[in-house]
């Protein structure tokens, strides 16, 4: 990359790619001023090349659907990836990395279930292997992470990663919409896809999760090995106790250090309604992060979008034309080690529950007798006479206790024949 313009090529012309294209046509000129080059692509892989296109780049970009034209062309500097998915994005970046070409992807499941491979490789090669979109869209987690705090320990990460589920929750809260209402309007307004599988069950939080711990901690915490619990089953009625007892629920991911051991996960949680992140509504993100030395600092804004995505992935190919030794993880070597990990079981939290139960007396005796067993403390309880047929409502909400007591009282609660299941049950922060 020593002439003054840099070639690139994109894999992908969807939100994104479209996005990146824009920007980089109409920032040119405050570009070259903010790097000293142009950066021209030179093509763009797609898989049709008859389908129409609402918006096509300048007349020098070449589309192609042979992947040889972005990994075996010697004047292709950087060659960005934004398919998606995980087969065709892993040989693409694998093969690019190969012919020593530098990367850029958004791809956060490929990077949260083979990116201590692909790091490992690019260090190897000594190439870069960048991906500030692939969590938060616009905002800038992964610099800050990989290079501002990285004088840092990060003692816990604690974020929205995912606007539409928080949308979602958000017209549940203001308006009082049942989830099915509320995912309607969502996939009306392009914020959740036809298929909204990966962001209302936690996986696409929980990919960017993986992600922030690799750079946080240097450590490789297995996908399998993550709780995941998305907000399909989070009821109105719930919500509604929630705000009475001043709490609001939000989709979390979270990790934290625990003495060396990493306790991580991705669940709904009732966050105090003067909590900063409960105050995060619509589809916006936003992260919360603790350093041993900087203390609390939170990045909020778009975490989706052409536009925001794209300008993150073009600062990405900016930072590899300005820079001539990369770090891709913000470790040295980009060793990436496995995490000790803290078992779920083991960790401990305050916690509401909600049991469906028969009305008759001596039933909240039993059903506190049971979480006494297992030494989980009661803060508070509610009983609403609000029938339900014969069943009526009753909230716990509960001193810190361990996941695997509660996991044990729900259980057997559940089995009780007074009580309607499934019982449900939320982590208090």
């Amino acid at each position: 990359m020593q002439r003054d313009r840099v070639k690139i090529a994109v894999a992908g012309f969807g939100t994104v790619g479209t996005g990146l294209v824009k920007i980089i046509e109409n920032n040119q000129e405050w570009i070259v001023r903010r790097i000293g080059k142009e950066i021209h692509i030179k093509s763009i892989l797609v898989k049709d090349l008859t389908k129409k296109r609402d918006y096509l780049p300048p007349r020098h970009v070449k589309f192609t659907d042979s992947l040889e034209d972005l990994v075996s062309d010697p004047e292709i500097d950087i060659v960005v990836e934004l398919i998606g998915g995980i087969e065709v994005p892993y040989e693409i970046i694998k093969r690019a990395i190969l012919a020593k070409k530098h990367v850029v992807t958004a791809n956060k499941a490929l990077l949260a279930e083979k990116g201590k491979e692909l790091f490992e490789l690019a260090t190897y090669q000594k190439v870069a292997l960048f991906f500030e979109a692939s969590v938060g869209g616009g905002i800038p987690i992964i610099e800050t992470l990989r290079e501002n705090l990285s004088s840092n320990k990060i003692v816990s990460i604690t974020g929205i990663l995912n606007g539409t589920a928080n949308f979602i929750l958000s017209q549940m809260s203001q308006n009082g919409l049942s989830f099915k209402e509320a995912l309607s309007i969502a996939q009306a307004r392009g914020y959740a896809e036809a298929d909204p599988t990966l962001d209302i069950e936690g996986m696409d939080a929980a990919h960017k999760l993986i992600i922030l711990i690799m750079l946080a901690y240097g450590q490789n915490f297995p996908l399998e090995r993550l709780t995941v619990e998305g907000i399909s089953r989070v009821d109105p009625y719930d919500i509604q106790m929630a705000g009475e007892f001043g709490y609001r629920i939000k989709l979390i991911a979270q990790v934290k250090d625990r003495s060396g051991h990493l306790q991580a996960g991705v669940y709904p949680v009732l966050l105090p309604r003067d909590h900063i992140l409960a105050k995060v509504d619509g589809a916006f993100n936003a992260i919360l992060l603790e350093g041993n030395a900087v203390g609390p600092i939170m990045l909020y804004g778009q975490g989706a979008g052409d536009l925001p995505t794209g300008s993150a992935v073009l600062s990405d190919i900016m930072s590899i034309i300005r820079n001539n030794s990369f770090s891709n993880t913000g470790f040295f070597g980009d060793r990436i080690e496995d995490a000790i990990i803290l078992q779920e079981e083991m960790t401990s939290c305050s916690h509401y529950f909600r049991f469906t139960v028969e009305d008759r007396p001596g039933v909240l005796a039993i059903l506190a007798g049971i979480m006494g067993e297992r030494n989980i403390s009661i803060a508070q309880v509610v009983q609403k006479q609000e029938r339900r047929g014969k069943y009526v409502p009753v909230v716990f909400l509960t001193h810190r206790a361990q996941i695997k007591n509660v996991k044990d009282a729900i259980e057997e609660i559940d089995r009780l024949s007074f009580v309607k299941p499934p019982t449900q049950h939320y982590r208090i922060l």
